[in-house]
């Protein structure tokens, strides 16, 4: 728990005095019975009407001051849960923000999803309970015992026989209730992973109509999940019953020795029902503890996952180095990558680049193309080799430095719901003119004029409004917008018609000659005019020239361009 108290700390000063109220409160509770005794054996018998309206009124105010006190300590202690638990989903989603592509492969999109909400929300409820339960429920049972004890000693032995066993079997039952709720976490992670599978390929599942199938995959993780939590839900659940059995054996002895020693008269009557408002009080802070067991038992399997995740380490840190003069702005010097670290997928990969050139990649599905765009933009470190821009190994760069050289298109990028300008604006400050001025030359405006409504047109989640081709071109407007240094489209034009890509090519070479641009496709027509081509095979580089030299040195590319275009391009 030292994790959480990291969070906890800066809130001491409010929780302290929380905690205070709560103890006044909670005393002001224990003090109730005690008076009713003290007025129902002492000055109910003295027939003294202005003491029984004195101590009727204390009565009264010890009400009021633990009603108020114990409201007012839970309202503060909502407001420090509230604040925790916003500050660790701000530093959980910072560093997920910052994960690496593979740390994120390892740890998983619906873990994360569910360390962000689910595991949270425990950490919440744990919180403020414990500021809640965690003083009261105490306070009430020790002071409840010693109030009793000075009371009355005989009947408070009888009572607290039984605390041992609800001690032993609050811990056996805790201690084995933490790992049923880690496992039902986990459980959790693999459902919401089939949601979200579910939910991404919804097309796809309905087109194959396998409905049904996917289906029958949710039942079974669901299965999982309730089976988990109604195994962990039992071994919790036994608690209250076992307490409540525990506990009423422990208050009919009460009653049967208060019985025989009121009798016997060793005892007075308003000592028993101020002994039994005792009783009650202990009975409630004994199934209070309880609760809280199991509050702590989520909460702190939740804190353990969300505390891994906030201790992950960044593994792509910032090297020393110097510039380079290499005469190349872009250099692949010897560079090889396996995602599992047994098998490579690039090879030996070495080629260099101008400023102003045009580099296209080509090669069948798996043969390394977006691996390499990853690589360059360093979402993975190479194993072997260097990767250089402008002299630089990628390396010793900051990330935002890095990155801020470069608009590029991914091959799965996404639209998000708002207007076409927040989307090619993507939170950079950029104008509508700006925006205009992208969308001419990525063939977006032609469309974007025929909108009513135009560039505060407002897109669905993922675009699904917009026909894929037009998702494509305001996708590469959102990557001309800044005009970067180099420009990278991962089979961006995969949507957009022969003569739209042409228009397209054409405007890139006239307004962005200073722009490096790296073009990865499945068609020829998109890179034939590349001033360097390089054709990719199970990692490695197979051909490397421009299209004419290609046709006659490598057969791979050749067979590719008769497939599409006959060989030739006009």
């Amino acid at each position: 728990m030292k994790f959480l108290f990291k969070y906890l700390q800066p809130h001491l000063i409010g929780m302290c005095l929380g905690l205070f109220i709560k103890i006044t409160g909670t005393l002001m509770d224990l003090c109730i019975p005690y008076i009713l005794e003290h007025i129902i054996d002492v000055i109910v018998p003295s027939e003294n009407t202005n003491q029984i309206l004195l101590w009727g009124c204390l009565m009264l105010m010890c009400s009021v001051i633990g009603l108020v006190g114990n409201i007012v300590a839970n309202r503060m202690a909502a407001a420090v849960a509230r604040d925790t638990t916003r500050d660790i989903r701000h530093d959980l989603f910072h560093r997920i923000s910052y994960l690496s592509p593979r740390q994120l492969d390892e740890i998983s999109i619906p873990t994360l999803e569910t360390r962000l909400t689910s595991d949270t929300y425990n950490i919440h409820h744990m919180v403020g309970m414990m500021q809640r339960l965690g003083v009261r429920a105490p306070i009430l049972l020790i002071g409840g015992i010693a109030v009793t004890f000075s009371m009355e000693p005989v009947m408070a032995l009888v009572l607290v026989s039984v605390l041992p066993f609800i001690t032993a079997a609050v811990f056996l039952i805790s201690r084995k209730g933490i790992p049923l709720f880690r496992k039902l976490q986990q459980a959790t992670d693999r459902m919401v992973g089939i949601v979200r599978e579910t939910a991404q390929g919804i097309r796809v599942i309905k087109a194959l109509s396998k409905t049904e199938y996917e289906r029958q995959k949710f039942d079974q993780k669901n299965r999982e999940v309730s089976a988990v939590e109604q195994k962990s839900g039992i071994m919790m659940a036994i608690t209250n019953p076992l307490m409540s059995a525990f506990l009423n054996v422990g208050m009919a002895a009460v009653i049967l020795v208060g019985a025989y020693r009121v009798q016997g008269g060793q005892a007075d009557p308003g000592m028993i029902l101020s002994f039994m408002s005792y009783f009650t009080l202990i009975l409630n802070a004994m199934l209070s503890i309880t609760r809280m067991f199991t509050l702590y038992s989520k909460g702190s399997a939740s804190a353990t996952r969300v505390a891994e995740i906030i201790a992950v380490p960044y593994d792509l840190t910032v090297e020393e180095g110097k510039r380079e003069n290499n005469g190349a702005y872009l250099e692949f010097r010897d560079v090889s990558f396996s995602y599992n670290g047994r098998t490579d997928t690039l090879s030996d990969i070495s080629f260099t680049l101008q400023r102003g050139q045009t580099l296209g990649i080509i090669g069948a599905t798996g043969s390394g193309k977006s691996t390499l765009i990853q690589l360059l933009l360093r979402f993975y470190d190479v194993n072997r080799g260097k990767i250089l821009v402008d002299g630089y190994d990628v390396r010793t760069l900051q990330p935002s430095e890095l990155r801020s050289r470069f608009g590029t298109v991914l091959q799965n990028d996404f639209i998000y719901a708002g207007t076409l300008l927040d989307n090619i604006d993507f939170g950079r400050g950029i104008d509508q003119m700006a925006a205009e001025l992208a969308a001419e030359p990525a063939q977006a405006a032609e469309f974007i004029k025929t909108l009513s409504d135009g560039y505060e047109h407002h897109l669905n989640t993922k675009g699904t409004n917009l026909s894929g081709g037009q998702k494509q071109r305001v996708l590469i407007a959102r990557a001309l917008a800044t005009k970067p240094d180099i420009l990278i489209l991962d089979d961006s034009s995969s949507a957009l018609d022969y003569r739209t890509d042409a228009r397209l090519r054409a405007a890139l070479r006239q307004q962005f000659a200073e722009t490096t641009k790296i073009i990865v496709a499945q068609r020829v027509s998109s890179i034939a005019h590349a001033d360097r081509i390089l054709v990719l095979d199970h990692g490695r580089i197979v051909g490397d020239g421009t299209h004419e030299t290609l046709l006659h040195s490598c057969p791979i590319y050749a067979e590719i361009s008769h497939s599409q275009i006959g060989g030739d391009i006009s």
